[in-house]
């Protein structure tokens, strides 16, 4: 069976419109997909409006949360969300408030280092303001990448990011800023007033350092723990970039504490090229996070 519950279209840091992922999930054979942009809804309501015979689309967020003591990153999926529940739009607007808070204070240190990314000078039309980039959506830190590589500062997202826009770049060139993050306990309750399920994505990112070193399972596992009687529902325990490792220890984590377990690829488009649509997955694996979500 095909799913996938996270995904980006170009309302947040994604290259495709809503409608563009629907056809291709329909092409692909994906069974049910989730829209989870970053911070808003914008794009849900073009998906939903999409008629594919072959596929089911579910409303979904995703949302950079406190990550907790002792960890680093922390990203919140609703799924199965009412993007029209007027307490999550609140609760979005305060985050997307924040996050252009902190685009201000970035595009400021780009100032600082020469590099104006505002009141640009056109150069035979190729050169934009940064803000163009988010087509009028959520602006991410992927579109500071590709304004970079479009106006010749960096030959690469990933240099972009290596350079400037990582919390780890060089000091003399780092550009990147915090922005404020709502708490775990604000969040779950946000999913959870809308009608959707809270599911923590991508737990191998949830240290910086499990990149390299590997993930302390150990540690992974106490901490699910207290999130579970917090209100957690589900993990991503299947992920685009999950080794074989990664997903059957995340989902034996899942199976100890009950936490429903889902699977998503974290599709970007041509920001992420190297990622496709779409995960594989047994139905006796997905059918009870389906059931929650009365899709079956």
């Amino acid at each position: 069976m095909k799913v996938d519950f996270h995904c980006h279209s170009t309302a947040s840091d994604g290259t495709l419109r809503p409608a563009q992922i629907a056809a291709l999930a329909e092409a692909a054979s994906i069974q049910v997909l989730a829209l989870t942009d970053h911070d808003n809804c914008d794009g849900i309501g073009e998906l939903l409006h999409c008629n594919r015979s072959g596929t089911r689309f579910v409303a979904g967020v995703e949302l950079d949360i406190c990550p907790g003591n002792g960890f680093d990153r922390f990203h919140l999926l609703g799924i199965g969300i009412d993007p029209e529940d007027c307490s999550l739009k609140n609760f979005l607007s305060k985050m997307v408030r924040a996050r252009c808070d902190r685009n201000e204070r970035m595009t400021e240190n780009f100032r600082r280092l020469g590099i104006e990314m505002i009141d640009v000078k056109g150069q035979g039309g190729k050169v934009r303001p940064i803000d163009a980039y988010a087509n009028g959506q959520v602006l991410a830190r992927p579109h500071f990448a590709r304004w970079l590589v479009d106006n010749g500062y960096v030959s690469t997202l990933a240099e972009a990011f290596d350079r400037y826009l990582s919390s780890n770049a060089p000091a003399a060139t780092r550009c990147y800023e915090k922005r404020t993050l709502p708490s775990q306990e604000a969040a779950l309750a946000a999913v959870h007033n809308a009608g959707g399920l809270a599911v923590m994505a991508h737990p191998k990112y949830w240290r910086t350092n499990w990149k390299d070193l590997g993930v302390e399972f150990a540690a992974a596992e106490r901490e699910l723990a207290r999130l579970k009687e917090a209100g957690l529902d589900a993990i991503e325990a299947i992920y685009g970039a999950n080794t074989e490792e990664e997903n059957t220890k995340f989902s034996r984590i899942a199976d100890k504490f009950s936490l429903l377990k889902t699977a998503g690829s974290d599709f970007h488009g041509s920001n992420k090229p190297q990622i496709p649509l779409g995960m594989e997955v047994s139905p006796d694996y997905i059918e009870p996070f389906l059931s929650r979500l009365n899709l079956l």
